[in-house]
C-alpha cells in the first residue's frame, strides 16, 4: 500500500477526463471551487475533446493522463467526469510511471475500472470522490461533499455514521480490511481481465446509477459466480441512484442484495451517501477500514501521507 502525499495551500491540481467529454461551461464554473480552497487547476490539453461519446481518442486522453503523472508540478489528478471510456485505456498505461510518480488520483463512476487497475498493479491509494463537470458544478453540491477534499490536506481518519444518512444491516457483525471497489458495473467489467478487482479478505464498496433490480441482480449473480463474495470480509451498499423498476412485478433492490448477502457470514449495510449522489462521502480505496453494524458505523483510515 502506497499512500500519496499530502496537498499543501498553493499546490496545482491537474484536470482529465478519461471517459466522455465534460461539459467544459460546467467544468469551468467549477474551477473557483478548488482555487478557493487553495489550489491552482491546470487543465489537460485535450479536455475539450470529442471523439464520439469519448472525450478524445485514446492516445489524447491517454496522453493526459501521462503529462498529469510525469508532471513533477502537478500534486493531484482530478477527474472531470466519469461516463465510459476508462477501460480502454488501461492496457497502455505506463504503470511504472505512476508507482515512480505516486499521487493523488480522484475520481469515481468509470473512473473505478483506474482506480482498480492502478491498485493492482502499484499498491497506490486512490480516491473515490467528486468529480467537477457532474459533481462540483452541480446546483446540490452541498458543504459536506466539499468538506471531503480536506481530507487531501492532511492524514484525516473518515467516521461514517448515521448522522449523515440512516444504514440499513442487512447481516451483523464487525470487520475489517482493505476497502476496494466502487461502481458495481465496472467491478463487474473487471473479471477474467488481468485488473480483476481482489475481495478476499477486503471490504468491498458498490454503488451504481440508472441500474433496475434486475440488472445488479445480474451483476451481482456474476459477481457470486467469480467467487468475489466467497472470503469478502464485509460489504459496504453505498447509493443506487434511479434504480426503481421500469416494469412490473419485480423484485425491489433490497430483496436483489439480500437475496444474494443475506447468507454471507461477514458484516452487510446498506445506505451509505457514497456514489451518485449528494452528499457525496469521498473515500479513500485500498487503505484498511473497519464496518462496524453493531454500532452503525464505518471508520476507514486516512489516504495520504503523514509527513
Amino acid at each position: 500500500m502506497i499512500l500519496p502525499e499530502p496537498l499543501q495551500n498553493g499546490d496545482t491540481i491537474g484536470v482529465i477526463a478519461p471517459a466522455s467529454p465534460p461539459d467544459i461551461k460546467r467544468l469551468l464554473t467549477a474551477i473557483p471551487f478548488f482555487e478557493s480552497i487553495g489550489l491552482r487547476v491546470k487543465l489537460g490539453k485535450h479536455i475539450d475533446c470529442v471523439h464520439g461519446y469519448l472525450a478524445g481518442t485514446d492516445e489524447e486522453r491517454l496522453a493526459d493522463f501521462h503529462e498529469m503523472i510525469g508532471d513533477e508540478a502537478i500534486k493531484a489528478i482530478i477527474c472531470a467526469r466519469g461516463g465510459y471510456g476508462t477501460g480502454r485505456l488501461l492496457d497502455s498505461i505506463n504503470y511504472d510511471l505512476i508507482a515512480r510518480n505516486p499521487k493523488i488520483i480522484w475520481g469515481y463512476s468509470d473512473i473505478t475500472f483506474l482506480h482498480t487497475a492502478i491498485r493492482n498493479k502499484t499498491g497506490l491509494v486512490t480516491f473515490h470522490g467528486p468529480m467537477l463537470s457532474s459533481d462540483v458544478a452541480d446546483s446540490k453540491f452541498d458543504n459536506l461533499s466539499a468538506s471531503m477534499f480536506q481530507q487531501l490536506f492532511y492524514p484525516t481518519e473518515l467516521y461514517y455514521t448515521e448522522a449523515i444518512s440512516n444504514l440499513d444491516v442487512l447481516v451483523e457483525g464487525k470487520a475489517t480490511g482493505q476497502i476496494v471497489g466502487g461502481n458495481l458495473s465496472l467491478i463487474v467489467n473487471t473479471l477474467g481481465t488481468e485488473y480483476e478487482i481482489d475481495t478476499e479478505h477486503n471490504i468491498l464498496l458498490i454503488e451504481d446509477i440508472d441500474e433496475v433490480p434486475y440488472r445488479v441482480d445480474a451483476m451481482l449473480n456474476q459477481l457470486k459466480q467469480a467467487g468475489k463474495l466467497d472470503q469478502v470480509a464485509g460489504i459496504v451498499i453505498g447509493d443506487f441512484a434511479n434504480s426503481e423498476p421500469k416494469k412490473l412485478p419485480s423484485l425491489t433492490l433490497y430483496d436483489v442484495f439480500l437475496d444474494y448477502f443475506g447468507c454471507l457470514t461477514c458484516p452487510v449495510m446498506s445506505g451509505f451517501k457514497i456514489g451518485h449522489c449528494f452528499p457525496h462521502f469521498a473515500i479513500p480505496l485500498g487503505v484498511h477500514a473497519t464496518i462496524n453494524t453493531y454500532k452503525k458505523n464505518l471508520l476507514i483510515s486516512p489516504g495520504v501521507a503523514n509527513t
